[in-house]
């Protein structure tokens, strides 16, 4: 996430440091800077935090806790009712006569704010709202669009503004609906692309049209767009699912701010702050009047419950040496309401925090304010005896024995489409089952080793690959060893104590290239005497960067002259190659040997 400074400065009285200071607090303390540009900081910000740290306040918050300096203020600290940008605007959450909700599925959607607001002039945000968003790659839209993604990155709750005119009345009264997609339904987004629907993808409506009017938690659509006409709006504030919308994404590929925090499951409370901020900043900035606000939570969560850890356990886990006053100043600095009683901490999160809910998150939460680097260094305890090598030692014995007779140890995924062993939660539904043998796997990667064999073996070289590997039957797993082609003595696996496995010198690495390399054969008549080495130094000479790999794969002799073939292998690492590009070298090293008097065949 790209985090502004001067944003940031905004929530502390105090002046912060520099955006090199800050970013060095932030990777020893919480996330890693992928880079720091001017008063620019792109912060990692890991999925286990994204529910509270997709935001300025949320990074803002982490940074008060590691400096221990007090934020100015704390929007998700401060009353739904009224205000925390220091706008005027009060309203309350009420039944609106002039707008309805209706949700189908209350697990793909926990809850959905609806505000009406009449009377507003869509145009230019001002200048301070366009250099803010401008200043973290943003583009300006308009005030109201503006408005919606300044708040979304002010606290992390996404937001979506419609065109009320664009909608249907009945009696009235419009009627925003939440439901699956159709089959074969389509709709058009803000951008212009055109997106067939499955089943699977939850879609905003105007329920009594019946008409798509956005990708519900990904991204809004044409027909509701706002314009320089619009007057009357209609805010959405709401609370997706988190594996739903991430589907939807990656079935459309279509990925938006708005899907990456919702993929992340923020607190469906957050959406009441962000409909609070947007209807303050909206009438702030474009006018208009806030006609009622609609809230539809079929299933608000329990309060949460307190997380409890001993102080002993904090101790014992990460080898400090803390008292239990600096441990409870740990929490304080994080805002967290914690209660002490007979040395157990008992610490309930606020509803931003859904990452602290088990003892161990609390002890990460101490660990890394105080900072890992002040722990103390503990040696591990002895061990207990000699480790008992000899199984890794009988493995050992295998691989150097098929090492040494030109094999390639290769290793897969011990991951099936068919097997004794069928697993609860597959991490691939197209391979959900343990394997009973190496063969497949072996015959999927002979035949791939056999697409990229000419950059790597000599010609008429063939692929000769092993693996040792744990299978697993209906009888128990045990080791078990495949070669790509018969060896004869292969020693079977058994452990062994007197081995002592080879010691290989690597030489340096080179990466392959992502483009298709193209293979050209070259023969030619020399005279007697004439070594290989050196017709290869003139075809290395002439064929620049892009040879890849030169073999002499045949050389004879007949009436007092001596031929040679050679295999030439090309690729590039910044593009695919083209038959014209590679003639073209061809022919310059043809032209380079029939120079020194050589026929080329």
């Amino acid at each position: 996430m790209k985090v502004s400074l001067k944003w940031l400065q905004k929530y502390f009285d105090a002046p912060l440091p520099s955006a090199e200071a800050i970013a060095n607090a932030l990777t020893f303390h919480a996330f890693e800077i992928e880079e720091v540009k001017g008063d620019l900081l792109d912060v990692k910000v890991l999925p286990n935090r994204a529910a509270d740290c997709l935001s300025h306040r949320g990074i803002a918050k982490e940074l008060s806790a590691i400096l221990d300096t007090p934020l100015k203020h704390d929007p998700l600290r401060e009353p739904v009712q009224g205000s925390t940008l220091s706008y005027t605007l009060s309203y309350k959450v009420e039944p609106c006569t002039e707008l309805r909700v209706e949700i189908e599925d209350s697990e793909k959607c926990l809850r959905y704010m609806g505000a009406l607001v009449k009377g507003v002039k869509v145009g230019p945000s001002p200048d301070w709202l366009r250099e803010a968003l401008e200043a973290v790659g943003q583009r300006s839209i308009n005030n109201v669009v503006d408005a919606t993604n300044y708040v979304m990155l002010d606290i992390g709750q996404p937001l979506h503004a419609f065109d009320a005119a664009k909608l249907k009345q009945e009696d009235g009264t419009y009627t925003i609906g939440v439901r699956s997609a159709k089959a074969d339904e389509t709709i058009t987004t803000l951008s212009g692309e055109e997106y067939s629907l499955t089943p699977n993808i939850q879609l905003i409506t105007d329920a009594n049209a019946d008409t798509p009017i956005a990708l519900a938690g990904v991204k809004g659509g044409k027909a509701a767009e706002l314009t320089g006409e619009t007057m009357d709006i209609i805010v959405e504030s709401a609370n997706f699912d988190g594996t739903t919308t991430r589907r939807a994404a990656q079935t459309l590929r279509l990925f938006t701010d708005a899907s990456l925090r919702f993929q992340n499951r923020p607190s469906p409370e957050l959406a009441s702050y962000g409909m609070r901020d947007v209807l303050a900043l909206i009438t702030d900035i474009a006018g208009g009047e806030v006609a009622g606000v609609v809230d539809v939570y079929p299933a608000r969560p329990e309060q949460s419950r307190g997380v409890s850890v001993s102080h002993l356990r904090i101790d014992s886990l990460l080898g400090s040496k803390l008292t239990i006053a600096e441990t409870e100043e740990v929490f304080r600095r994080l805002g967290l309401d914690t209660s002490v009683e007979n040395d157990v901490f008992t610490v309930t999160p606020p509803f931003e925090r859904t990452d602290l809910t088990i003892p161990e998150d609390l002890i990460e939460e101490v660990g890394r304010i105080v900072g890992y680097d002040t722990v103390p260094a503990t040696e591990l305890p002895p061990l207990h005896g000699t480790p008992d090598q000899t199984r890794y030692r009988g493995i050992e014995r295998v691989k150097d024995f098929l090492v040494e007779r030109g094999f390639i140890e290769m290793s897969t995924q011990s991951f099936a489409k068919k097997g004794d062993i069928v697993l609860a939660n597959p991490l691939d539904n197209g391979m959900p089952a343990l394997r009973t043998s190496l063969d497949d796997n072996m015959a999927t990667a002979l035949a791939q080793a056999k697409q990229y064999a000419p950059l790597v073996l000599a010609p008429k070289q063939k692929p000769k690959l092993f693996e040792i590997g744990t299978v697993f039957t209906k009888d128990g797993e045990r080791l078990a060893v495949k070669t790509s082609e018969p060896v004869a003595d292969l020693p079977s696996i058994e452990d062994t104590d007197d081995y002592i496995p080879a010691c290989y010198e690597l030489g340096a690495y080179k990466p392959f290239s992502v483009y298709p390399f193209v293979v050209r054969d070259i023969a030619l008549w020399v005279p007697v005497g004439t070594e290989a080495a050196v017709i290869e130094d003139a075809i290395r000479e002439h064929a620049g960067e892009l040879l890849a790999r030169l073999d002499q794969f045949d050389r004879f002799e007949k009436e007092g002259r001596v031929s040679y073939a050679f295999r030439l292998v090309f690729r590039s690492f910044e593009r695919t190659l083209t038959d014209d590009e590679v003639n073209a070298v061809m022919e310059k090293i043809s032209a380079a040997l029939r120079a020194v008097g050589y026929e080329v065949r």
